[in-house]
């Protein structure tokens, strides 16, 4: 099958957790808001998914995934529907939904991040809001953020027959959204994650495991892995690192 993903073209966000798991199982898709109009990419293709009446189940938001028939929203959802037949989780149904538990949290620690730098308003611009999100962001740092990587970290911690891992004894795709959000805190809080990876010796770890896969390394290295900016869930403002 050939997947279809549906993202907003300039940024990683949050299309970039099902990216990451399209790549590490070296599967066809296209991005296809990335494609030029003339081989049916570009917004105005994705626009249309979100404005049009053609669609039974139409999404809330990018990303979505169109695989065959099937049109599908939210990322945890998306990873959920991919896990399986991408070999990215374990085939026992407890493992499946301890992964989709596992992915919903970093869906709210995505969240969290976000509304650091906007925690009025998605609509106002980040210099409307920068007195309110110097408090967020403080809180963020001294409370929510140690608090998620102590969750993550207990996790491993607690699973030492998973070699590593967060769901089984092979990489998933919960471990590939890690990853990002190990990435994506770097770049946003890089004085605040080089004092908490100090405890965080597992999540590190796991960073570093996946960053040398093949095909995760090889995408890190292409064109298709857009840097981190300004646009984006992950934002580097100094003055909200502390």
């Amino acid at each position: 099958m050939r997947y279809e993903l549906y993202y907003w073209p300039e940024i990683q966000g949050r299309g970039e957790f099902v990216r990451l798991a399209l790549e590490d199982a070296g599967v066809d898709y296209a991005d296809v808001a990335r494609l030029p109009k003339r081989a049916g990419g570009g917004i105005p293709t994705l626009m249309r998914f979100l404005e049009g009446r053609s669609v039974d189940h139409p999404p809330f938001a990018p990303p979505f995934l169109k695989a065959g028939g099937l049109v599908i929203g939210q990322t945890a959802n998306i990873l959920f529907f991919l896990g399986s037949r991408l070999g990215l989780v374990p085939k026992n149904e407890a493992s499946r939904l301890w992964a989709h538990q596992l992915q919903l949290t970093i869906a709210d620690w995505v969240a969290e991040v976000h509304d650091t730098h906007h925690p009025i308003s998605g609509g106002l611009y980040y210099e409307e809001q920068k007195r309110e999100a110097k408090r967020r962001a403080k809180d963020f740092r001294e409370e929510r953020l140690p608090k998620f990587l102590d969750y993550f970290e207990q996790v491993l911690r607690r699973s030492p027959k998973r070699n590593g891992y967060l769901v089984g004894k092979a990489v998933s795709y919960v471990d590939l959204s890690i990853f990002q959000m190990m990435e994506g805190l770097r770049y946003a809080f890089p004085r605040a994650m080089a004092r908490l990876e100090r405890t965080h010796p597992r999540l590190v770890a796991l960073r570093d495991r996946v960053s040398t896969r093949p095909r995760i390394a090889a995408y890190l290295s292409s064109e298709r892995r857009l840097p981190f900016n300004q646009q984006d869930i992950f934002r580097h403002y100094p003055e909200l690192d502390g």
